[in-house]
C-alpha cells in the first residue's frame, strides 16, 4: 500500500578504516567550474552591461531623444551633474536623474514635441 512512499533500505556499515567520501580534488575542481559558469553567464554579462550604461550616460548631450525608466520620451534640454531636464511636450519638462535614462534614441524618432 506504500504508493506514493518508497521504501528506505540500510546500507551496511563501513570497513573499518575505509573513507566514504570521495576526492577532495573532485570536489575542489566541481566548485572552480561552477564559479566559471556563474561568472560567464552572470557577472561577466551584467558588468559590460553596467560599463555600457555608464558610457552612455556620460555622452549624453543637449538635444538627444532619450527614454527614460520610467517609459517618458523626449529630447534633452538641459544637463547637469546628477539631473537632466527633458522635455516631454510642448512647454512641459521634467527633471530627471542621469541615471534614469535607459535608452538614447536615434535622431529624428520624436518628430513632434
Amino acid at each position: 500500500m506504500n504508493f506514493l512512499i518508497s521504501e528506505a533500505w540500510a546500507e551496511a556499515p563501513a570497513a573499518a578504516g575505509a573513507t566514504a567520501q570521495g576526492s577532495p580534488f573532485t570536489t575542489l575542481i566541481m566548485l572552480g567550474v561552477l564559479f566559471a559558469a556563474f561568472y560567464f553567464i552572470l557577472i561577466r554579462p551584467q558588468a559590460k552591461r553596467a560599463k555600457e550604461h555608464k558610457a552612455m550616460i556620460a555622452a549624453l548631450a543637449k538635444g538627444d531623444e532619450v527614454v527614460t525608466a520610467g517609459g517618458v520620451l523626449g529630447r534633452v534640454t538641459t544637463l547637469g551633474d546628477v539631473y537632466v531636464t527633458v522635455d516631454i511636450a510642448e512647454g512641459v519638462e521634467v527633471k530627471v536623474q542621469r541615471q534614469a535614462v535607459q535608452t538614447v534614441l536615434p535622431k529624428g524618432t520624436i518628430k513632434t514635441i
